[in-house]
């Protein structure tokens, strides 16, 4: 009798329990929400503070801020694609022709559940110009502690999903990328040396400068720069105009997305190293400012909540391309 009685309550207990939802059913607003401006001011007066030297590539103050990015993802219970507490992308000095010191892209990882080789890949330089010869440090905290800092709350995000039991569906690759400044350089070697499989590689969502607002802009802030989203992939672009109608309404200005822009932002980031593979991008922008490379881009000039929704649309985005049915298709080859 006592054990038919246990077996009832643990039969009632079972039944009475509530099933997860499909992650397709899951609201990704309760997630964004988890990215906020007070999180992400935090993080950047410690990334962007003198401590850190400008983080020049090679140089302590950069080895500092990938201790930094490791301690964090640790912290945060996200795993490396390396393996154990190997969160570096070593980059020898032979691959800068020598001119710099030895550096490391920073790597954290979460598996997908059902297409766990699709990889989509959210991406920041964390380097910037280090010290002048009169000892100014040159503190990056728009460019790029904003993005860093940015991809470190989005990594949390999806954490939190996780822990609540909804795992993407696409893998997602936390990629910060050193060398920058000196050229493209750490993404360049990622390309040359992935991780994953770049044919598995469906989308990279690169974010460079998110944190200020440009003088175009100044009377109306809602906006941000997009480029490069509808340069492979209608897919993409249609799905990141919709994540914007759906959740942040903000002005997608898409000024520097023109072929003919003299600028040529599309070719100074760490996206074009995957465009140039045929891997669809986004490169998510604030446009530039007095204070961009000057000691005076510090982080007390950062627009800290509209940052924050800036974050949340590559969250949403990021979101939606990890867990759609559908990997993107390339429909425009270069």
């Amino acid at each position: 009798m006592k054990k038919i009685l246990c077996l009832s309550v643990l039969t009632i207990a079972i039944s009475c329990k509530t099933p997860k939802k499909s992650i397709k059913e899951v609201n990704p607003e309760e997630y964004a929400s988890t990215i906020t401006a007070s999180e992400l001011k935090d993080h950047l007066y410690t990334f962007a503070s003198d401590d850190f030297q400008g983080r020049d590539t090679g140089k302590p103050g950069q080895k500092k801020a990938a201790n930094y990015l490791k301690n964090n993802y640790i912290e945060m219970e996200i795993a490396s694609p390396l393996g154990g507490a190997n969160y570096f992308q070593h980059i020898p000095s032979s691959f800068f022709h020598n001119k710099y010191n030895d550096s490391e892209n920073v790597v954290a990882y979460i598996e997908g559940s059902e297409f766990p080789d699709e990889v989509v890949v959210v991406s920041a330089h964390y380097d910037h110009v280090g010290i002048d010869a009169e000892g100014n440090v040159f503190n990056g905290a728009d460019d790029d502690g904003s993005g860093t800092v940015a991809v470190l709350e989005i990594a949390e995000a999806f954490k939190e999903a996780q822990k609540d039991g909804y795992q993407p569906r696409r893998s997602i690759l936390f990629l910060h990328v050193t060398g920058e400044e000196k050229g493209l350089l750490g993404s360049d070697y990622y390309t040359k040396n992935p991780i994953f499989p770049l044919k598995n590689t469906v989308t990279d969502l690169n974010t460079d400068m998110i944190g200020r607002i440009d003088p175009k802009h100044e009377d109306d802030p809602n906006y941000i720069y997009l480029i490069g989203s509808d340069k492979l992939s209608t897919d993409l672009h249609e799905l990141s105009e919709e994540m914007n109608s759906k959740y942040t309404q903000f002005d997608l200005d898409y000024t520097y997305n023109d072929e003919n822009d003299p600028n040529r932002f599309y070719y100074r980031s760490d996206h074009y190293n995957f465009a140039k593979h045929n891997i669809p991008v986004i490169f998510y922008f604030n446009g530039t400012h007095s204070d961009y490379h000057q000691i005076t881009d510090t982080p007390d000039k950062i627009e800290y909540d509209l940052m924050a929704r800036r974050a949340q649309l590559i969250f949403y985005t990021a979101w939606e391309v990890a867990n759609r049915d559908e990997r993107l298709v390339i429909d425009k080859v270069n």
